[in-house]
């Protein structure tokens, strides 16, 4: 016997294996019939139309008005900013403080005039009258054209958060004997008189409009359906006086 022929004597045959049998309608199923488990794993796509138009560039497309929204934020984003930062560029004391003076000017005339009448329907100045007497004098929108929900809801929170970011820029400069104090001052001015402004004008603007829907109710029920029924009634029983 030659030597390949006992090698090949040696080497025992494999076993044979049945061939898998295929499953109709099922991809990648195992043979013992047992379901494979399916994990369900997050993931960053959106499930909601809230989620889909969440971030910056969908609350500006949400917006009625994305320009205003956009430098509203500008100004007093750029003005805190500078008051922060600044120092890390120059030393001049002069140069930061017209930059940020300059900055919450144009916000303060933004937000005023243009932000708080574009995007929710308000305006507030203070007058003075021919006795020297000064009072505040308020604006708002038609009630029948309700603001933008997304546009409200962003310059309220521009209105109210920045005096609190503000008031701590406030007491970090007092603590760090900064000589920037009055900066921080003139802008709590400015951000506190346009929050207290907006919220009295909201204010006053809510109650014309009750004022307003209670006296047309009042009208309608007299003027309307009520007043025809109180004038025939009336001019019955006249009719019936004089007839008689």
């Amino acid at each position: 016997m030659s030597a390949p022929q006992v090698l090949f004597d040696a080497i025992e045959p494999d076993e044979e294996t049945p061939a898998p049998v295929p499953v109709a309608g099922r991809i990648n199923t195992p043979s013992n019939g047992a379901r494979a488990p399916v994990v369900l794993t997050p993931t960053n796509m959106a499930t909601t139309q809230s989620d889909a138009e969440s971030g910056i560039a969908g609350i500006l497309r949400q917006s009625s008005h994305p320009m205003v929204m956009f430098f509203l934020y500008l100004f007093r984003i750029a003005a805190i900013t500078v008051y922060l930062f600044f120092g890390l560029f120059t030393n001049s004391y002069v140069l930061s403080t017209v930059v940020v003076v300059v900055l919450l000017a144009m916000d303060f005339w933004n937000c005023r005039n243009v932000a708080g009448r574009r995007l929710v329907g308000l305006r507030y100045w203070n007058q003075v009258d021919d006795d020297g007497e000064s009072y505040w004098v308020f604006e708002s929108r038609d009630p029948s054209r309700p603001a933008n929900p997304i546009d409200s809801k962003m310059f309220w929170i521009a209105i109210y958060i920045f005096p609190v970011l503000w008031t701590g820029v406030l007491i970090l400069s007092i603590i760090r004997f900064s000589l920037f104090v009055p900066i921080v001052l003139l802008a709590l001015v400015f951000n506190v008189t346009n929050a207290v402004g907006f919220t009295y004008a909201d204010r006053d603007a809510k109650q014309r409009w009750a004022q307003n829907a209670a006296s047309a109710g009042w009208n309608m029920g007299m003027g309307g359906l009520g007043g025809q029924l109180l004038g025939s009634a009336v001019k019955n029983s006249v009719g019936r006086v004089f007839g008689a």
